[in-house]
């Protein structure tokens, strides 16, 4: 697998080779000083473009960052609707193991760009100066937020309200209907009342990661091993 600098290098000289990418950004996990690098992390990197339609011809200029084993285009697909508004994206898997997500926007999008970021960006590149103040990744946004009584309530409710769904799917022998409910239902509302109780007890000044991947690092051994436990 390529080295993260010579991917960076690969991005960068791109960008700064093609006159119509005028502003580089990198999203994402590479950005979160709370989370530790690893070989698995996507680049997940932003062009803004004066010329959407010319890069949008064919598949050609994304040669030069390697050898695609896969690739996917949700703005190009049909089963499932776009996102993005005038936004392209490309999520491309190289035979080295590398993933870059990368996405095109138009350049007269800057400023909506950063009013819609989740504030885990990185401006790599700028050859207009159109950042007259400096951008700090923050991932504030994903803190754990505390909740009200009545969304405590709430979440109390919809677990137990589910619950009797995935009985009736299990007395039924109606097997994917019972899944279905409790990892769709039950359990995210099981997770949101664990990093509550977290909030509670350690404050509500960090974020547990995406999908609660790291919400062991915060539970008593105890409890992660019973959450564990819950799983077939």
């Amino acid at each position: 697998m390529r080295s993260e600098q010579e991917m960076m290098n690969i991005l960068l000289d791109v960008a700064r080779n093609d006159d119509r990418i005028r502003l580089v950004t990198l999203e994402g996990s590479r950005t979160n000083k709370h989370i530790p690098p690893d070989t698995f992390q996507d680049y997940d990197i932003s062009y803004f473009v004066t010329d959407m339609d010319s890069f949008k011809e064919n598949d050609q200029w994304l040669d030069i960052f390697g050898n695609r084993v896969m690739m996917q285009k949700p703005e190009d697909m049909e089963l499932f609707p776009s996102e993005l508004g005038n936004w392209f994206s490309y999520l491309m898997l190289f035979e080295d193991g590398s993933k870059v997500d990368l996405t095109l926007i138009p350049i007269r999008e800057v400023e909506d760009y950063f009013t819609k970021s989740d504030g885990l960006v990185k401006v790599l590149l700028d050859k207009d100066a159109l950042m007259k103040e400096e951008v700090i990744a923050d991932d504030r946004q994903y803190w754990i937020k505390k909740p009200t009584a009545r969304e405590f309530d709430d979440c109390c409710n919809e677990f137990w309200m589910v619950s009797t769904y995935v009985v009736k799917g299990l007395a039924r022998k109606e097997i994917l209907f019972a899944i279905d409910h409790l990892h769709e239902i039950a359990r995210p509302n099981v997770l949101r009342m664990m990093t509550w109780q977290i909030g509670s007890e350690q404050g509500f000044t960090f974020s547990v990661g995406k999908n609660y991947k790291f919400i062991d690092r915060y539970l008593p051994k105890e409890d992660w091993e019973k959450l564990l436990s819950t799983y077939s």
